[in-house]
Protein backbone atom coordinates (compact mmCIF):
# COMPACT_ATOMS: atom_id res chain seq x y z
CA UNK A 1 0.00 0.00 0.00
CA UNK A 2 1.07 3.65 -0.70
CA UNK A 3 -0.05 6.17 1.87
CA UNK A 4 -0.96 9.29 -0.22
CA UNK A 5 -0.09 12.33 2.29
CA UNK A 6 -1.43 15.46 1.88
CA UNK A 7 0.92 18.05 3.40
CA UNK A 8 -0.41 21.47 5.20
CA UNK A 9 2.60 24.07 4.96
CA UNK A 10 5.67 24.29 2.89
CA UNK A 11 7.55 25.93 4.23
CA UNK A 12 11.05 24.87 5.37
CA UNK A 13 9.84 22.16 7.59
CA UNK A 14 7.25 21.36 5.38
CA UNK A 15 9.49 21.25 2.24
CA UNK A 16 12.23 19.44 3.72
CA UNK A 17 9.54 16.67 4.74
CA UNK A 18 8.29 16.67 0.87
CA UNK A 19 11.49 16.07 0.03
CA UNK A 20 12.11 12.97 2.49
CA UNK A 21 8.39 11.56 1.41
CA UNK A 22 9.33 11.94 -1.95
CA UNK A 23 12.85 10.45 -1.75
CA UNK A 24 13.98 9.06 1.21
CA UNK A 25 10.60 7.18 2.56
CA UNK A 26 9.08 4.59 0.90
CA UNK A 27 5.67 3.06 0.92
CA UNK A 28 4.19 6.76 0.97
CA UNK A 29 3.87 10.00 -1.63
CA UNK A 30 2.50 13.53 -1.26
CA UNK A 31 -0.60 13.67 -3.18
CA UNK A 32 -1.45 17.73 -2.16
CA UNK A 33 -0.05 20.58 -1.05
CA UNK A 34 -1.25 23.74 0.50
CA UNK A 35 0.36 26.68 2.14
CA UNK A 36 -0.54 30.19 3.38
CA UNK A 37 1.34 31.58 -0.16
CA UNK A 38 -0.01 29.97 -3.41
CA UNK A 39 2.63 30.51 -5.02
CA UNK A 40 4.99 28.58 -2.55
CA UNK A 41 2.37 25.39 -2.50
CA UNK A 42 2.83 25.44 -6.61
CA UNK A 43 6.05 25.22 -6.61
CA UNK A 44 6.35 22.78 -3.98
CA UNK A 45 3.65 20.51 -5.37
CA UNK A 46 4.90 20.57 -8.94
CA UNK A 47 8.28 19.83 -7.43
CA UNK A 48 6.95 16.21 -6.01
CA UNK A 49 4.24 15.36 -8.63
CA UNK A 50 1.46 16.64 -6.53
CA UNK A 51 -1.53 18.64 -6.70
CA UNK A 52 -1.77 22.59 -5.28
CA UNK A 53 -5.09 23.26 -2.54
CA UNK A 54 -6.30 26.35 -1.66
CA UNK A 55 -7.05 25.64 1.95
CA UNK A 56 -6.05 23.21 4.93
CA UNK A 57 -9.74 21.85 4.57
CA UNK A 58 -9.48 20.81 0.85
CA UNK A 59 -5.92 18.70 1.29
CA UNK A 60 -8.19 17.21 4.20
CA UNK A 61 -11.11 16.45 1.94
CA UNK A 62 -9.53 15.39 -0.82
CA UNK A 63 -10.46 11.97 -1.84
CA UNK A 64 -6.54 10.64 -2.83
CA UNK A 65 -4.99 11.96 0.64
CA UNK A 66 -4.98 9.02 2.83
CA UNK A 67 -3.14 10.61 5.67
CA UNK A 68 -2.10 14.35 6.30
CA UNK A 69 1.28 16.03 7.64
CA UNK A 70 0.54 19.09 9.66
CA UNK A 71 4.06 21.54 9.15
CA UNK A 72 2.45 25.12 9.07
CA UNK A 73 2.48 27.68 11.41
CA UNK A 74 2.07 26.64 15.23
CA UNK A 75 -0.89 29.17 15.74
CA UNK A 76 -2.83 26.72 12.94
CA UNK A 77 -1.96 23.70 13.79
CA UNK A 78 -5.43 22.59 15.62
CA UNK A 79 -7.70 23.83 13.50
CA UNK A 80 -6.22 21.50 10.74
CA UNK A 81 -5.63 18.26 13.21
CA UNK A 82 -9.05 18.19 14.05
CA UNK A 83 -10.06 18.59 10.51
CA UNK A 84 -7.99 15.39 9.91
CA UNK A 85 -9.28 13.77 12.77
CA UNK A 86 -13.14 14.71 12.17
CA UNK A 87 -12.16 13.28 8.60
CA UNK A 88 -10.87 9.94 10.00
CA UNK A 89 -7.48 10.59 8.62
CA UNK A 90 -4.34 9.77 10.24
CA UNK A 91 -2.00 12.93 10.84
CA UNK A 92 1.38 13.54 11.89
CA UNK A 93 1.43 17.12 13.25
CA UNK A 94 5.13 18.90 13.87
CA UNK A 95 5.26 20.32 17.09
CA UNK A 96 3.75 22.10 18.62
CA UNK A 97 0.90 19.80 18.63
CA UNK A 98 -0.79 23.14 19.18
CA UNK A 99 -0.33 26.59 20.80
CA UNK A 100 -2.54 26.14 23.71
CA UNK A 101 -3.17 23.25 26.49
CA UNK A 102 -6.90 23.98 25.81
CA UNK A 103 -6.63 23.58 21.91
CA UNK A 104 -4.54 20.18 22.81
CA UNK A 105 -7.49 18.81 25.11
CA UNK A 106 -9.83 19.49 22.43
CA UNK A 107 -7.65 17.57 20.11
CA UNK A 108 -7.72 14.38 22.93
CA UNK A 109 -11.31 15.00 23.05
CA UNK A 110 -11.80 14.72 19.60
CA UNK A 111 -9.63 11.51 18.87
CA UNK A 112 -11.49 9.61 21.74
CA UNK A 113 -14.36 10.42 20.45
CA UNK A 114 -13.52 9.25 17.10
CA UNK A 115 -12.43 5.62 19.12
CA UNK A 116 -8.91 5.22 18.46
CA UNK A 117 -5.72 6.95 17.90
CA UNK A 118 -4.75 9.41 15.07
CA UNK A 119 -2.74 11.60 15.94
CA UNK A 120 1.08 11.60 15.67
CA UNK A 121 3.29 14.36 17.14
CA UNK A 122 6.38 15.30 15.60
CA UNK A 123 9.17 15.00 18.75
CA UNK A 124 11.51 13.46 16.27
CA UNK A 125 14.54 12.94 19.22
CA UNK A 126 12.62 9.95 20.12
CA UNK A 127 13.94 8.48 16.90
CA UNK A 128 17.46 9.77 17.15
CA UNK A 129 19.88 6.65 17.54
CA UNK A 130 21.51 7.95 20.42
CA UNK A 131 18.40 9.33 22.55
CA UNK A 132 17.40 5.87 21.91
CA UNK A 133 20.27 4.05 23.28
CA UNK A 134 19.87 6.31 26.46
CA UNK A 135 16.37 5.46 26.74
CA UNK A 136 17.36 1.82 26.61
CA UNK A 137 20.29 2.24 28.86
CA UNK A 138 17.68 3.42 31.54
CA UNK A 139 15.05 1.38 30.90
CA UNK A 140 17.10 -1.93 31.83
CA UNK A 141 18.64 -0.14 34.92
CA UNK A 142 22.05 0.20 33.83
CA UNK A 143 22.55 3.69 35.65
CA UNK A 144 20.25 2.80 38.58
CA UNK A 145 17.27 5.26 39.72
CA UNK A 146 17.77 8.69 37.56
CA UNK A 147 18.31 11.38 39.94
CA UNK A 148 19.52 14.14 37.77
CA UNK A 149 19.69 15.44 34.34
CA UNK A 150 21.98 17.84 32.79
CA UNK A 151 20.72 19.13 29.35
CA UNK A 152 21.44 22.51 26.77
CA UNK A 153 20.45 23.67 23.25
CA UNK A 154 22.33 25.68 21.56
CA UNK A 155 21.71 27.70 18.48
CA UNK A 156 24.07 29.95 16.66
CA UNK A 157 21.70 32.45 16.05
CA UNK A 158 17.52 33.32 15.83
CA UNK A 159 15.88 35.87 13.76
CA UNK A 160 14.13 39.12 15.62
CA UNK A 161 11.12 37.62 15.62
CA UNK A 162 12.17 35.18 18.15
CA UNK A 163 10.96 36.29 21.16
CA UNK A 164 11.69 35.21 25.05
CA UNK A 165 8.73 32.42 25.70
CA UNK A 166 9.97 30.78 22.57
CA UNK A 167 13.05 29.77 24.20
CA UNK A 168 10.43 26.89 26.05
CA UNK A 169 7.69 26.89 23.33
CA UNK A 170 9.63 26.44 20.32
CA UNK A 171 13.12 25.38 21.51
CA UNK A 172 13.06 23.39 25.01
CA UNK A 173 9.71 21.63 23.74
CA UNK A 174 11.84 19.19 22.17
CA UNK A 175 13.55 18.31 25.81
CA UNK A 176 10.75 18.41 28.05
CA UNK A 177 9.29 15.86 25.49
CA UNK A 178 12.67 13.75 25.45
CA UNK A 179 12.79 13.87 29.05
CA UNK A 180 9.51 12.96 29.96
CA UNK A 181 9.74 9.90 27.64
CA UNK A 182 13.54 9.06 28.99
CA UNK A 183 12.22 9.35 32.85
CA UNK A 184 9.04 7.21 32.28
CA UNK A 185 7.18 10.14 34.41
CA UNK A 186 5.78 13.29 34.29
CA UNK A 187 7.46 17.25 34.81
CA UNK A 188 5.63 18.64 37.91
CA UNK A 189 7.26 21.55 37.80
CA UNK A 190 9.02 24.40 36.31
CA UNK A 191 11.04 27.55 36.84
CA UNK A 192 13.31 30.10 34.82
CA UNK A 193 16.09 31.88 36.27
CA UNK A 194 17.41 34.56 34.20
CA UNK A 195 21.74 34.21 33.72
CA UNK A 196 23.70 37.49 32.68
CA UNK A 197 22.08 38.40 28.73
CA UNK A 198 24.41 37.80 25.95
CA UNK A 199 25.29 41.28 24.00
CA UNK A 200 24.68 39.09 20.79
CA UNK A 201 21.03 39.21 20.99
CA UNK A 202 18.38 41.24 19.57
CA UNK A 203 17.18 43.99 22.89
CA UNK A 204 14.00 42.17 22.99
CA UNK A 205 15.35 38.54 24.07
CA UNK A 206 15.90 37.05 27.38
CA UNK A 207 18.83 34.88 25.99
CA UNK A 208 19.92 32.55 27.63
CA UNK A 209 17.67 30.96 30.29
CA UNK A 210 18.27 28.05 32.32
CA UNK A 211 14.97 26.18 32.77
CA UNK A 212 14.78 23.76 36.07
CA UNK A 213 12.11 21.00 36.49
CA UNK A 214 11.13 18.27 38.76
CA UNK A 215 9.60 15.19 38.44
CA UNK A 216 6.75 13.35 40.06
CA UNK A 217 9.80 11.20 41.92
CA UNK A 218 11.38 14.46 42.70
CA UNK A 219 14.35 13.96 39.74
CA UNK A 220 15.76 17.56 39.05
CA UNK A 221 16.53 18.80 35.56
CA UNK A 222 18.85 21.40 34.35
CA UNK A 223 18.42 22.81 30.87
CA UNK A 224 20.26 25.86 29.57
CA UNK A 225 18.47 27.06 26.17
CA UNK A 226 20.99 29.53 24.59
CA UNK A 227 19.87 30.03 21.83
CA UNK A 228 22.25 33.05 20.30
CA UNK A 229 26.04 30.73 20.85
CA UNK A 230 27.32 32.07 18.00
CA UNK A 231 29.56 28.95 17.33
CA UNK A 232 26.84 25.96 16.27
CA UNK A 233 23.55 23.90 17.22
CA UNK A 234 24.87 21.86 19.72
CA UNK A 235 22.06 19.44 21.88
CA UNK A 236 23.17 17.54 24.89
CA UNK A 237 21.76 15.41 27.43
CA UNK A 238 23.30 13.34 30.22
CA UNK A 239 21.05 11.25 33.06
CA UNK A 240 22.78 10.63 36.14
CA UNK A 241 21.64 8.04 38.48
CA UNK A 242 22.04 6.30 41.70
CA UNK A 243 24.51 3.39 39.99
CA UNK A 244 25.90 5.73 36.96
CA UNK A 245 25.51 7.87 34.31
CA UNK A 246 24.48 8.10 30.77
CA UNK A 247 25.22 10.45 28.01
CA UNK A 248 24.16 11.25 24.84
CA UNK A 249 27.11 10.97 22.24
CA UNK A 250 28.58 13.13 20.14
CA UNK A 251 27.19 13.05 16.20
CA UNK A 252 30.61 11.04 14.18
CA UNK A 253 32.16 13.63 12.69
CA UNK A 254 35.76 13.17 11.15
CA UNK A 255 38.50 14.40 13.56
CA UNK A 256 41.00 16.69 11.93
CA UNK A 257 44.62 17.43 12.82
CA UNK A 258 46.37 20.06 11.59
CA UNK A 259 48.38 23.24 11.95
CA UNK A 260 49.04 21.96 15.93
CA UNK A 261 45.28 21.47 16.52
CA UNK A 262 42.89 18.89 16.38
CA UNK A 263 38.95 18.98 16.22
CA UNK A 264 35.81 17.92 14.43
CA UNK A 265 33.50 20.37 13.05
CA UNK A 266 30.04 21.66 14.36
CA UNK A 267 26.67 21.23 13.02
CA UNK A 268 25.52 24.50 12.40
CA UNK A 269 21.47 23.55 11.92
CA UNK A 270 19.19 20.84 12.87
CA UNK A 271 19.06 19.74 9.61
CA UNK A 272 22.60 17.90 9.91
CA UNK A 273 21.96 17.12 13.43
CA UNK A 274 18.83 15.01 13.65
CA UNK A 275 18.05 14.36 9.94
CA UNK A 276 17.96 10.61 10.04
CA UNK A 277 16.25 10.95 13.17
CA UNK A 278 13.79 12.78 10.89
CA UNK A 279 13.92 10.39 8.61
CA UNK A 280 13.33 7.54 10.74
CA UNK A 281 9.54 9.45 12.69
CA UNK A 282 8.19 9.87 9.09
CA UNK A 283 9.15 6.24 7.77
CA UNK A 284 7.87 4.69 10.94
CA UNK A 285 4.58 7.37 10.43
CA UNK A 286 4.15 5.77 6.83
CA UNK A 287 4.16 2.46 8.20
CA UNK A 288 1.76 2.83 11.10
CA UNK A 289 -0.45 4.20 8.74
CA UNK A 290 -0.30 1.57 6.29
CA UNK A 291 -0.96 -1.09 9.03
CA UNK A 292 -3.95 0.90 10.09
CA UNK A 293 -2.23 1.61 13.72
CA UNK A 294 -0.85 4.68 15.12
CA UNK A 295 1.87 4.33 17.61
CA UNK A 296 4.36 7.21 17.89
CA UNK A 297 4.27 10.52 20.15
CA UNK A 298 0.70 10.95 20.88
CA UNK A 299 -1.84 13.72 21.54
CA UNK A 300 -1.61 13.51 25.21
CA UNK A 301 2.27 13.93 24.97
CA UNK A 302 1.94 17.00 22.94
CA UNK A 303 -0.97 18.41 25.83
CA UNK A 304 1.54 17.16 28.53
CA UNK A 305 4.44 19.35 26.77
CA UNK A 306 2.31 22.13 26.63
CA UNK A 307 1.18 22.01 30.07
CA UNK A 308 5.22 22.11 31.01
CA UNK A 309 5.80 24.95 28.58
CA UNK A 310 2.91 26.92 30.26
CA UNK A 311 4.11 26.69 33.55
CA UNK A 312 7.32 27.67 32.41
CA UNK A 313 6.27 31.13 30.23
CA UNK A 314 4.69 32.02 33.60
CA UNK A 315 8.21 31.28 35.91
CA UNK A 316 9.79 33.69 33.07
CA UNK A 317 8.60 36.47 34.43
CA UNK A 318 8.52 35.84 38.24
CA UNK A 319 11.26 33.50 38.76
CA UNK A 320 9.01 31.25 40.98
CA UNK A 321 8.54 27.80 40.89
CA UNK A 322 5.16 26.92 39.27
CA UNK A 323 3.33 23.41 39.21
CA UNK A 324 2.53 21.86 35.77
CA UNK A 325 -0.41 20.81 36.91
CA UNK A 326 -0.13 17.75 34.59
CA UNK A 327 -3.27 15.30 34.91
CA UNK A 328 -2.98 11.60 35.17
CA UNK A 329 -2.64 9.60 31.55
CA UNK A 330 -6.03 8.63 30.27
CA UNK A 331 -6.12 4.93 29.87
CA UNK A 332 -7.17 5.68 26.16
CA UNK A 333 -3.23 6.61 25.67
CA UNK A 334 -1.61 4.42 28.06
Amino acid sequence: MTVNVGVIGAGMIGTDHMRRLDRVVSGARVAAVTDIDPARAAEAAAGVGARALATDAEVVAAPEVDAVLVASWGPAHAASVLAAVAAGKPVLCEKPLATTAEDCRRIMEAERAHGSRLVQVGFMRRYDTGYRAMKALIDEGAIGAPLMAHCAHRNPTVPEAYHSEMATKDTAIHEIDTLRWLLGEELATAQIIRPRRTSKRFAHLVDPQLLLFETESGARIDLEVFVNCQYGYDIRCEVVGEDGAVRLPEPREAVLHAAGRSGSSVPQDWKRRFGAAFDAEVQAWADAVAAGRIEGPSAWDGYAAAMVGDAAVRSLETGEVVPTKVEERPDFYA
